[in-house]
């Protein structure tokens, strides 16, 4: 099937950028704190250490600094940034968003800053909406980013969902480009299914369960996931969405050079790599590092390839992700 992206100008990922907390819990610390051992983490997640943000800090500062990193790599000023994108579902507040707080961090004004909530699918779903206002030619700059402090979101009593969890933000400036300048984002699939929204939910703290000192002590505000059920939406959602893409694009798994799926579980990648058909040595992994940072994995693992030369001029790199909702998407770039 014809490429459905729109012809003549196309939207570049002109630099990324990413930052994670110096801080670092590592499966023996984890080991004196819930009832798991290292080889029970290892074995079931891949996951060897996540990082951890200081008291004192928000979402915010990690995304303006890998916003500041992305532009450096872009080799752009932040000033010539006119839009600002920012997924998480862990916001510095409930309201204003967290974009306009990386806004004002980066010296920005004016200009409009917004919030999307599509958990470990957030940085793709930036991608698509990045890419549709440069090519409505109303916007020149746009940055995306995708940054996350699930630690404080996290029940540091669940064994089984404690092990999972890391802070990071991973960003993207995006601009419009023409023929030949390379890093070419072709195309962005995206979905939901919101018949699956209780398996993987925060469920305190909204309209629907206000905060009381009721949902504070059920512990209603921390992440719950039914991880059997979340395992298999993922593996059959984010291959589905990587098959969409490329087919839609004239492409097929034998013409991918590198896979960047969501960081969440290296069970889920290997599911995924069984499902598509593409070798396991073409997924560019970090998991045992992070462990999952939701929506900054993606960014982060791409930024990390740049530099360690695996993703180079003329690759062809496949995004792959899902996160609660479920919303899942997945995107190709030409390197």
């Amino acid at each position: 099937m014809a490429s459905t992206h729109i012809a003549g100008p196309y939207t570049r990922v002109a630099g990324l950028g990413r930052a994670v907390p110096d801080r670092v819990l590592t499966n023996a610390d984890l080991e004196r704190m819930v009832d798991t051992t290292d080889q029970w983490i290892v074995e079931r997640t891949g996951i060897r250490e996540r990082r951890i943000l200081p008291e004192g800090q928000a979402t915010s500062d990690l995304a303006a600094a890998a916003a500041r990193s992305a532009c450096q790599q872009a080799e752009l000023p932040v000033t010539q940034l006119d839009a600002l994108i920012v997924a998480t579902i862990t916001p510095d507040t409930q309201a204003p968003a967290t974009a306009v707080y990386v806004q004002q961090k980066l010296g920005l004004s004016q200009i409009p800053a917004f919030d999307i909530a599509a958990a470990c699918a957030g940085f793709v779903y930036g991608l698509g909406i990045a890419d549709a206002m440069l090519q409505s030619g109303r916007y020149k700059c746009v940055l995306v980013v995708g940054a996350e402090i699930l630690s404080r979101i996290t029940d540091w009593t669940d064994r089984t969902t404690c092990v999972l969890f890391g802070d990071g933000a991973g960003a993207a400036v995006l601009t419009r480009a023409e023929a030949g300048q390379g890093q070419r984002l072709i195309d962005v699939s995206l979905g939901a299914d919101g018949a699956h929204a209780a398996q993987l939910e925060i469920p305190g703290g909204g309209s629907r369960e206000p905060t009381t000192q009721t949902t504070v002590e059920q512990r209603r505000h921390v992440v719950r996931m039914n991880g059997r059920q979340v395992f298999t939406q993922a593996v059959k959602n984010m291959s589905a969405a990587a098959a969409t893409v490329l087919e839609r694009n004239g492409r097929t798994t034998a013409d991918v050079d590198v896979v960047f799926a969501h960081q969440a579980n290296l069970r889920i990648i290997e599911g995924i790599s069984q499902r598509t058909g593409i070798p396991l040595e073409r997924f560019f992994n970090n998991i045992e590092k992070y462990g999952n940072t939701s929506s900054a994995s993606v960014p982060i693992a791409m930024s990390e390839a740049v530099e360690q030369g695996r993703l180079k001029r003329g690759d062809l790199a496949l995004l792959t992700a899902l996160g609660a909702g479920v919303a899942w998407g997945s995107a190709l770039i030409e390197w």
